[in-house]
């Protein structure tokens, strides 16, 4: 293998070749595409992109390097990076150091020069699949193999490793409203700002948490964060999200956590293809006929019924936004008795940093269904 050179291999064989970039060495993961053309700081320190190998199909990345403000989490989360022409030289005012010290310096192994169109093209036609990329070993069926024995995304059990060891408070701004309980599945940093923002104090616990956890913080609601992983081995969460419910406690979910809470109406969850992962996607909100262009990584969704509402132990479920390019479930919403809302999650992120923000209602949304089970006494500790 000449000096700098890497090499990527899928799982189905297929190769490609080009330079080392970032760290030299090995490494696992899904592949999976973005199509974001900015954001990418947010894209590899976002937790729920944890174990997975990420292409971005925009040409050319790094232009605005690394700053110290726009981080989601205290480390970059993806097993491995792959772009096409990596800038030279950073060219913004908030730039810090080049994105490729940062992938060195923590250890993330990637590859450049590749055609990133064609790659993603495969991924599209045949799925995300498992992949390999080394710059210390030329030999790709020995890679192969390793690939092959590497384990899949189906049936893993993600959250817990991404999730916060210790409870900590993110404070509200300006005059505390209400105290809510954030269940840290894989949280980015920009949604508990969201919240605070509204007045809202987040006690952020971890995935492991009981109900009897969250309970113990007497909070006016519950928020269910993105995370990695498939949602089918998250019990635990489930079981939290359904006493929730119990104790009428609004709840509001986001990505992963939107397939939590769908989990716990009862309704099932499947993998996707390749999944939506970009900052691009047409939702319509079905409350409004609104169309928001959002942001997404998920690569599963929840199996619910577009044409009807389902009833639940916990009140009337329906789905709420729909994907405008495959008809995926974007979005649920929980009524009680009343008509009024009582619980939402959306598959999307209204938090996104980096944009766009046609979705940021939804946190203001969350605050009128706080106030409105507030004012009606209907809190954990009641």
């Amino acid at each position: 293998m000449t000096a700098g050179s890497a090499v990527l291999v899928l799982e189905d064989g297929r190769t490609f070749r080009g330079e080392a970039y970032g760290a030299t060495g090995e490494t696992f993961g899904e592949a999976v595409f973005t199509t974001g053309m900015t954001g990418y700081q947010e894209t590899l320190t976002d937790p729920s992109y944890h174990r997975q190998v990420v292409v971005q199909t925009a040409p050319h990345i790094g232009n605005t390097g690394i700053n110290d403000d726009d981080p989601e989490s205290g480390r970059i989360w993806v097993a491995g990076y792959v772009v096409r022409e990596p800038a030279r030289i950073p060219s913004s005012w908030r730039s810090k150091r080049p994105l490729t010290d940062e992938l060195r310096d923590q250890g993330v192994v990637g590859i450049s020069g590749v055609d990133t169109r064609a790659l993603t093209r495969h991924l599209r036609e045949r799925g995300a699949m498992r992949v390999g990329i080394s710059s210390v070993s030329t030999d790709t069926d020995a890679l192969l193999e390793r690939v092959l024995a590497s384990p899949a995304m189906l049936g893993a059990d993600l959250a817990g490793e991404v999730s916060t060891a210790e409870p900590y408070v993110v404070p509200a701004q300006g005059e505390r409203r209400f105290t809510v309980a954030a269940l840290d599945l894989g949280i980015k940093r920009m949604t508990a700002m969201r919240l605070a923002e509204r007045g809202i104090e987040v006690h952020v616990v971890p995935a492991s948490s009981s109900l009897d956890d969250v309970v113990a913080l007497q909070p006016d609601g519950l928020f269910l964060s993105n995370g990695p992983g498939d949602p089918a081995t998250a019990d635990g969460p489930v079981a939290v999200v359904r006493g929730a419910l119990e104790r009428r406690l609004p709840v509001f979910g986001i990505c992963f956590g939107n397939q939590i809470f769908g989990r716990a109406l009862g309704f099932g969850t499947y993998k996707l293809g390749y999944g939506h992962r970009g900052s691009n996607l047409p939702v319509q909100d079905r409350s409004t006929g609104k169309v928001e262009i959002t942001t997404h990584n998920h690569g599963f969704a929840v199996d619910a019924p577009l044409d009807h509402p389902v009833q639940t132990p916990y009140g009337q479920a329906q789905v709420s936004h729909v994907c405008l390019n495959d008809d995926v479930v974007e979005g649920l919403a929980l009524t009680g008795p009343d008509g009024k809302l009582s619980a939402f999650s959306v598959q999307y992120h209204p938090e996104a940093a980096a944009g766009p923000h046609d979705a940021a209602y939804l946190f203001d949304r969350f605050a009128d269904v706080l106030s409105t089970a507030n004012g009606n006494g209907a809190r954990a500790h009641a």
